[in-house]
């Protein structure tokens, strides 16, 4: 996380500081950029600044239920399918690993065919990732100094909506690809079909989110950068259970646990065959959804030109 005070906030995307409001959700208050249309905190709790994911390590990123639906081999099956689509080899670089399981999973999938590297400014999840022989580096990635080494991919899966700034890590990443490299990114879509039907009742409008774009800020914030060519965009990912979920609580904050618990719970049902046709309805509508730009999460590759 950046070090900046992050109290009085400017647009993430585009500078401005004119803004409206939006959404209030207890502490929380969302507004809207009246230039660029982006969403996202004008002000946010201290800690968020700094010590707060590596204080989460223990407790969220290395608890059992966690640990045990990251390392399961249907995790990152949407990811994986779309990376290795643009990148079947070369060095890659996680930025935001965690423990380390969509670079770990890439290496179990295809081996000997990427040299992986993780970074994250969460200790313990970075030492968890290092256990299971994934290459690491800790600290800030703005700030670190690669030594002049350069990658083919990079990705920040679920990253960028938890930076105060997160304009400076795509131009980051952007100096360190090689031409022709690709860059991955995934982030919460504030147009999905969840928010349409919970609105601030969603789950993941929350605190730790800083930023929530939508389909036109996200590559607003992505394009804007020089060399950078946008090669596709669309969403990903549709979970119904959160929908049902957070609908019965009407907005009521859902604990890390719970949601390491459910995750190990929709983790486990994926893995069971008697399942087999109702996964196959499932990605019947997560189809259809990702085909409306309804589904849960955006992304985009783009490759240094």
């Amino acid at each position: 996380m950046s070090s900046i005070p992050i109290s009085d906030r400017s647009c993430p995307v585009c500078g401005e500081r004119k803004t409206s409001s939006l959404w209030q959700k207890e502490d929380l208050s969302l507004v809207r950029c009246q230039n660029c249309a982006m969403i996202f905190t004008r002000t946010a709790p201290p800690e968020m600044a700094g010590q707060f994911y590596n204080d989460l390590g223990t407790p969220y990123y290395l608890s059992p239920e966690k640990l045990e639906s990251d390392y399961a081999s249907v995790r990152f099956e949407r990811e994986l399918r779309l990376f290795r689509k643009f990148c079947p080899g070369g060095k890659v670089l996680d930025v935001g690993c965690s423990t380390g399981a969509f670079l770990y999973q890439l290496n179990q999938r295809n081996p000997g065919q990427y040299q992986v590297l993780g970074t994250d400014v969460s200790a313990p999840a970075l030492a968890y990732a290092q256990s299971r022989g994934v290459n690491i580096v800790t600290g800030s990635f703005p700030d670190h100094d690669f030594g002049g080494a350069q990658f083919d991919a990079i990705t920040f899966w679920a990253v960028l909506e938890h930076l105060p700034e997160p304009k400076p890590f795509v131009e980051k990443a952007v100096r360190l690809l090689k031409p022709g490299g690709y860059c991955f990114i995934l982030v919460p879509n504030m147009k999905s079909l969840a928010v349409r039907l919970l609105g601030m009742k969603y789950r993941y409008i929350y605190p730790q989110h800083l930023n929530y774009f939508t389909p036109d800020t996200l590559q607003r914030l992505v394009t804007e950068t020089q060399s950078m060519k946008l090669i596709t965009r669309g969403t990903m990912h549709f979970n119904p259970v959160v929908i049902v979920q957070d609908f019965r609580r009407r907005g009521a904050a859902v604990s890390d646990a719970e949601r390491a618990a459910l995750l190990k719970r929709t983790t486990s049902w994926k893995q069971k065959p008697a399942l087999k046709p109702v996964k196959f309805l499932y990605r019947a509508a997560e189809q259809m959804l990702a085909g409306l730009g309804l589904a849960d999460n955006l992304f985009v590759v783009l490759q240094k030109q």
